[in-house]
């Protein structure tokens, strides 16, 4: 509460200088109104707070707008800041953190798991976030790196004890909190795709590049003697997305690789030129190994005061090789060079071998204190790394991909019309292309733009990774997989480029591109394991899989299923395909040793998948993680997480703690069958009462595009896809990332909770109510026992504490017809008091996030500074909905707009996860 505070009071003082004593006055009446309406209950206060909102000018209410979305950004950063410090307090006790590293290898340690086991563990496991670019990201790079520079120092408060220290570091913040107020908050122009990469690549700068070594060296530590093989790697969407967004080309794939490449081997040019001047040894003092000597003498450096100092001249000479690398990859120049670049490093493993022969020789003249500060973080940063950064994955939808193969048949002759072939005869006559060692494409013929763009894309994926490595690229992921052809599609799509080399019936045939479903909607879902079963049932294909790799990722979405069938049936779908994977890889790996790697789609709301990594992590079914796992990060939750370099390192470490934990203590066993039948039939009346309510009420959709912001998030400058992949209103056709955050927005947070309250309702009284205790009963003890199901509630309990109906009924007055929304609301209402009455009898508690007390705090203190964002976002959205048809974009109307478009950032930045 300190640093909230006092930031809170340096943006006051800012408002009051750069704005006036009456627009900080306003913002106080304002505040004080919201505290005394939200904390107090005092109705007298929120009539007050109406009626003043409602009588600001545009301007004011922009000025209003921008101070408490600012405030916002501000509390974050205090509250992250009080994360790190709680944190450090707990360490020094000696207080071990759930989710933590040390929690883990001591619960590891209980359950009488040795060190080499987990090692062994590690050494096969692959765990992976993976950042992806969605239109929930509000924040411009210039607002995230002055919002760093605060984080920065506040942080630096903590070591400061002289009142001049601190007195210069509050000038240090004002200096901070006035740039930060005089920078834009918006974008002027659509964010592009190099944007968005750049974006991404900041975190590597803040967090990713140092942090990850540091994770390892934990890891290393606490399991002294063993090897740890390279098991967490980056994974990236961004630059090789394309499903729904025309903007990503071959060239921006072959972007995001050069942009990622510079940024890894700028890195390691900066940590040589470092430790050249930190490794000053010279062999007058120092006897040094004949390995290091050849190192030396192989560098271009002859300055004859270096002459007796190898480590520098080495140095230098793998300075000047990563300078040439670093030109030949990306055509860039490195910033200072000692010598001419030269004969640069074909493979990151030949830059570890130099790296490896200077910590060989600092350990025979007993040097090691040398090692652990600067080289040791490199060498596991060139492993993790490479000279590629992350590895970028390629997805396009499957419909795409039809009809690329559709037109390379029609002109080659072989078939008149693909599409219109049933299923059956897809896959034989993509068999049959498979088998055939001749490709498709035709010399001279004129194919469509789609088709020389898609197949532009596989061309550019093999040239980049003979450029940057194997571990570049490695996975093709299909949206809306329906069926086997949508797999055999990619491969044949591969075979015409080079990236699959040899017949599929052959002994020889290998691809470098690991096909990966994504399976979506619940129907999807449903069909997973059978698709998967049929695919690998044709001939060839599970030999094919085991020479290149062994590895079969599985991609899961959450977002989609939920926008289908609802948060309940979402999640237990996701639950049931999983098993049936499991049971399936089971036999596949006794025949053919294929390893299966699932890949969680998770977004940022709880609606998509989102919510605490760990317990999510805990909670999949037995079996399914092995250590194996991969997910997605995505929108403002990358800038949550990860922007600060201490919280980064702590939701990596959660990740890799989690996934051990699953790996290795969780239960081998199933759920009782009462508890899968129990969750069987709740999910099928959930799904029945959301699709009731969204697909079946008449108006929903009308009422959906009038009583939230979907409208204006659709014209912000946030995302470089449309917010639809069709041009129309149709909830089907609307993507589900601006579905959940418009619904977070008005504070109703629908895809989060709707249908479960009916759906308990209805299960407990289906067999009369003689037998309603006895069911209640078993719920409350899957609550306490599975997992899965505590899991679900928990991330159940924080969305209702974060919605709130009574900011939600301000956005009624957004509907024009009145008698419909009233009708709609109130339903909308009644299964959420359903809801938070199902929810208050399975767990016992009647307080919302009664077990988190911190979350509960911060929304107690955040949210009487959110509210006045919403009020003022429907204000603004009346006026600017209400404005002529003919009406100019004149200066009204834009300042209408910017606030609207401020609110929505505040507000986002407020819930912390909405998108």
């Amino acid at each position: 509460m300190e640093d909230i505070r006092l930031l809170g009071r340096i943006l006051g003082d800012v408002i009051r200088e750069q704005e006036g004593k009456e627009a900080y006055e306003l913002v106080e009446k304002v505040r004080q109104l919201s505290v005394g309406f939200r904390l107090k209950q005092d109705a007298t206060a929120g009539k007050a707070l109406d009626r003043l909102l409602k009588n600001l000018t545009v301007d004011q209410t922009v000025s209003v707008i921008r101070a408490f979305s600012y405030f916002s950004h501000l509390a974050n950063i205090a509250e992250d800041r009080h994360h790190v410090r709680r944190r450090e307090v707990h360490e020094r006790a000696g207080d071990l953190q759930e989710g933590s590293l040390a929690m883990c290898f001591e619960r590891l340690a209980e359950g009488d798991v040795r060190a080499t086991d987990i090692a062994r563990t590690l050494g096969k496991a692959y765990i992976s976030p993976v950042l992806t670019a969605h239109p929930t990201e509000v924040q411009r790079k210039s607002i995230l790196d002055a919002e760093r520079a605060i984080a920065e120092l506040v942080g630096e408060r903590d070591g400061l004890h002289t009142e001049r220290a601190r007195t210069d570091n509050e000038a240090m913040l004002l200096a901070r909190v006035t740039q930060l107020w005089q920078t834009r908050m918006l974008r002027y122009t659509k964010l592009t795709v190099a944007d968005e990469i750049e974006n991404a690549l900041s975190y590597y700068h803040s967090t990713f590049l140092r942090q990850i070594p540091r994770l390892y060296g934990e890891v290393e530590r606490a399991l002294p003697g063993c090897d740890i093989g390279n098991f967490f790697r980056m994974g990236n969407w961004i630059g090789g997305d394309r499903d729904g967004n025309p903007f990503v080309t071959a060239e921006t794939l072959k972007r995001a690789l050069s942009r990622q490449s510079e940024t890894a081997l700028r890195y390691y040019l900066t940590e040589v030129h470092t430790l050249g001047g930190e490794l000053s040894m010279s062999l007058l003092l120092a006897q040094v190994t004949p390995e290091m000597l050849a190192l030396a003498e192989r560098s271009p450096d002859r300055s004859e005061h270096r002459k007796d100092e190898p480590y520098r001249r080495a140095l230098i000479g793998m300075y000047s090789r990563l300078a040439a690398t670093l030109h030949e990859l990306t055509g860039t120049d490195a910033l200072r060079h000692a010598v001419p670049p030269q004969n640069p490093y074909l493979q990151a493993e030949d830059f570890l071998a130099d790296l490896r022969t200077i910590e060989a020789s600092l350990r025979f003249h007993h040097a090691d204190a040398l090692i652990g500060a600067r080289l040791a973080p490199l060498m596991r940063a060139v492993q993790v790394f490479g000279f590629h950064l992350a590895t970028v994955d390629l997805r396009q939808s499957s419909d795409k991909h039809e009809e690329v193969v559709a037109e390379l048949l029609r002109i080659a002759g072989i078939e008149a019309d693909y599409s219109a072939l049933d299923e059956s005869g897809r896959r034989e006559l993509l068999l049959r292309q498979l088998n055939d060692a001749r490709g498709l494409r035709v010399i001279g013929a004129d194919y469509s733009e789609h088709a020389r763009s898609e197949l532009a894309i596989f061309e550019t994926a093999r040239t980049m990774l003979a450029r940057y490595g194997r571990h570049a690229l490695r996975h093709y992921i299909i949206s809306h997989t329906e069926d086997v052809s949508d797999l055999l599609e990619v491969l044949l799509l591969q075979k015409e480029v080079g990236l699959l080399r040899g017949k599929l019936d052959s002994d020889a045939a290998i691809n470098d591109l690991i096909v990966v479903p994504l399976f979506e909607t619940i129907g999807d879902l449903r069909n997973a394991a059978p698709i998967m079963e049929q695919f690998y049932a044709l001939p060839g294909v599970a030999a094919l899989v085991q020479r290149s790799g062994g590895e079969q990722d599985i991609m899961l979405g959450y977002s989609d299923s939920n926008k289908d069938g609802g948060f309940f049936t979402s999640n237990w779908e996701l639950y049931a395909a999983e098993l049936a994977l499991v049971e399936l890889f089971a036999t596949l790996g006794k025949s053919h040793g294929i390893v299966p790697r699932l890949f969680h789609g998770r977004g940022g709301t709880v609606g998509r998948g989102g919510g605490p990594s760990y317990q999510a992590i805990l909670a999949q079914p037995p079996g399914t993680v092995n250590g194996q796992i991969r997910l997605t990060e995505q929108g403002e939750v990358i800038a949550s997480k990860y922007s600060h370099p201490e919280i980064g390192l702590r939701n990596l470490e959660t990740l890799v703690a989690a996934t051990l934990e699953a790996t290795l203590l969780h239960p081998t066993k199933s759920a009782p069958k009462s508890f899968l039948d129990a969750a069987a039939e709740i999910s099928n009346a959930s799904m029945a009462a959301y699709r009731a309510l969204v697909y079946e009420t008449p108006g929903f959709t009308d009422y959906f595009f009038s009583a939230t912001p979907i409208r204006e998030i659709a014209e912000l400058n946030i995302g470089s896809r449309p917010a639809s992949r069709k041009a129309t209103r149709a909830i089907e056709d609307l993507r589900a990332i601006p579905w959940g955050f418009s619904w977070g927005q008005c504070r109703v947070a629908l895809p989060g909770w709707c249908g479960f309250g009916s759906a308990v309702e209805g299960y407990l009284s289906a067999q009369g109510e003689d037998k309603r205790p006895a069911r209640l009963a078993l719920l409350q003890k899957m609550f306490k026992q599975w997992p899965f199901f505590r899991t679900l509630l928990s991330n159940l309990d924080m969305v209702l504490a974060k919605s709130d109906l009574r900011i939600a009924a301000r956005y009624l007055e957004l509907v024009e017809d009145k008698k419909l929304g009233k009708k709609i609301f109130a339903a909308i209402e009644a299964e959420w008091q359903r809801t938070d009455a199902a929810l208050n009898q399975i767990t016992g508690d009647t307080q919302r996030l009664a077990s988190n007390p911190s979350l509960a705090r911060s929304i107690e203190h955040r949210f009487p500074y959110l509210d006045p964002l919403n009020h003022l976002q429907v204000e603004l959205m009346r006026r600017y909905r209400q404005r002529p048809a003919d009406a100019k974009t004149d200066s009204t109307v834009e300042r209408l707009q910017r606030g609207i478009h401020i609110s929505i950032n505040g507000v986002a930045a407020g819930l912390r996860n909405t998108g």
